[in-house]
């Protein structure tokens, strides 16, 4: 890959004209929006997005887009239709990285029909989206598969049994520790993690009609929340999934690939830093256009010359041995101070809060 910023599954990858502008962009890969076997069950509405602001109540037309919600569902392409498209990019860019979102129903001949159709067309690896956090959880596809252990132990074996190219199983950040979840794809033959799919959520009520958005005849459904708000969170999913494979799975063939409000070459840094070999935008394509990579990587490319960092790998996971338990800060700070004798800034205790200059005493205690 010319660079580490990857096309996340989506609708900057839904056809073969878009897919190739991302190339033409210089994107280092592209993941093509999630495929499966019978598209004719894939029904999508519009209104399907609905975005959040900063300093604005829902519905605002003011303020910087901070969230971004969709009820979208994965391809309602003709698989035949994107198979061909598939080898048609192939074709034109043999040397680019082009990877195959795919999810199906749980049935062991169904998956494996897929993983070999799509196979056939030269794609470069399959990303299995155990993740999409709405959509038809009743047929045990997306996130009803990735929160559930025992399924997604199945599933996985299901696809590694069959695919020749490198697996990645997306996960959903909608469980209480994405860690297992990881260990469990990795145990099960997949070769990287990517992480994290949007996280469930409802964008808000418009408090003049008093309907949920997005609205949809009256109605909306809960959906995947993105954007640059979930970049903290993403972040600390990512961090979870990184120090397990670090202790666990040191084999450094596998990759993880981290997803989560990637706006600039800032958050790019932030992902690799946790240990991430690549960084996916999805979200952010979608508001800034195929052309925003370039912007990305001049960013990266500047932090990485401030560092004196010569290639991804020499800062890749460095920040992870700053992590430590709350119990392991107190003791730090307790022997810091007994060290040098250092004058602890903010409060020494809870019984020191004030009413009257509590915004002050917070303050005392941020550190950035």
């Amino acid at each position: 890959m010319p660079n580490p910023f990857v096309i996340g599954s989506g609708p900057p990858g839904t056809n073969y004209t878009v897919m190739k502008r991302a190339f033409d962009e210089g994107w280092g890969a592209v993941i093509a929006k999630t495929v499966s076997l019978d598209s004719s069950k894939v029904i999508n509405v519009t209104p399907r997005y609905a975005r959040l602001r900063a300093g604005g109540h829902n519905g605002s037309a003011k303020g910087e887009v901070i969230g971004w919600e969709n009820i979208e569902l994965i391809s309602d392409r003709p698989l035949e239709t994107m198979l061909k498209e598939f080898k048609q990019l192939k074709k034109e860019y043999p040397d680019r990285i082009l990877i195959a979102s795919v999810m199906e129903e749980y049935d062991r001949a169904a998956w494996q029909e897929l993983i070999e159709r799509v196979e056939e067309t030269g794609v470069d690896a399959l990303e299995i989206n155990f993740s999409c956090p709405h959509g038809m959880p009743e047929r045990k596809m997306g996130a009803a598969v990735g929160q559930d252990c025992a399924l997604l132990e199945e599933v996985c074996g299901w696809v590694n049994e069959k695919a020749t190219v490198p697996v990645w199983a997306k996960m959903t950040p909608n469980v209480t520790d994405i860690a297992e979840p990881a260990r469990v794809a990795l145990r099960s033959g997949s070769e990287g993690i990517a992480a994290i799919n949007t996280i469930m959520s409802v964008m808000g009520i418009n408090l003049d009609t008093l309907r949920p958005e997005p609205c949809v005849e009256g109605y909306s459904t809960p959906g995947g929340y993105s954007s640059k708000a979930v970049h903290p969170i993403a972040l600390a999913k990512v961090m979870s999934i990184a120090q397990m494979m670090k202790s666990e799975f040191p084999d450094p063939a596998l990759s993880l690939s981290g997803i989560g409000g990637v706006e600039n070459g800032g958050h790019a840094a932030e992902f690799i830093l946790l240990g991430a070999n690549t960084v996916q935008v999805c979200t952010g394509v979608m508001m800034h256009g195929y052309g925003h990579v370039k912007q990305l990587c001049s960013e990266l490319k500047d932090f990485m010359v401030k560092h004196n960092f010569s290639s991804i790998e020499d800062f890749r996971g460095i920040s992870l041995q700053y992590f430590t338990t709350h119990t392991d800060l107190v003791r730090r700070q307790q022997e810091a101070i007994q060290q040098r004798k250092a004058i602890r800034k903010g409060l020494a205790s809870d019984k020191e809060w004030t009413g009257d200059g509590f915004v002050k005493e917070t303050e005392t205690m941020v550190s950035n």
